[in-house]
């Protein structure tokens, strides 16, 4: 079935329909527009931001020195000998995979009679801006100016041997 609408629409019916959608045509495009213009220039505003900038409220750039990584504040440098070990019960407690403050060994887990758990280090020699985590105890025999580096396999840390070097202790 075929609908003639000429003969359906008479004259003000037509002028109302057209109107009505020329003012939503005309009402919504613009509208569209500039969000489709606005959501492209922040692609490209993004892509071309350089780092050490966020955005904020939606239209501001904030400088910001690296937002997801402040570079950490040197507290203190100081000379130790940092061993390596790992989770063989030779080297360790009879649990041998949880370190002395109850956290599952990972890689950048490190022991230290000195400092408390959670104590960021760095040590620039050997491993440059990489940041270490007191969180397991060494054998209460060892100085305060020991760090036992935690490896995955008895191996690494034998060929790791041992090393007099400085540590920096970075602020928490």
């Amino acid at each position: 079935m075929k609908i003639d609408f000429k003969r359906f629409l008479k004259g003000g019916q037509k002028f109302l329909i057209i109107s009505i959608s020329t003012i939503i045509l005309i009402g919504v495009f613009p509208f569209l527009e500039p969000a489709q213009k606005a959501e492209a220039d922040l692609t490209k505003i993004c892509e071309e931001t350089p780092e050490g900038l966020i955005f904020f409220q939606e239209n501001s750039l904030l400088g910001v020195s690296e937002p997801n990584n402040p570079e950490p504040k040197v507290v203190k440098k100081i000379r130790v000998m940092v061993t390596a070990y790992s989770s063989t019960p030779s080297e360790t407690d009879d649990t041998p995979f949880i370190t002395a403050a109850g956290t599952t060994v990972r890689d950048g887990i490190v022991a230290n009679n000195k400092y408390p758990f959670g104590t960021k280090i760095r040590i620039p020699e050997l491993y440059g801006d990489k940041i270490f985590v007191v969180e397991d105890r060494m054998h209460p025999t060892k100085s305060y100016y020991c760090v036992d580096i935690w490896f995955s396999s008895h191996k690494e840390a034998e060929n790791f041997g041992a090393k007099i070097t400085y540590i920096e202790i970075l602020e928490s």
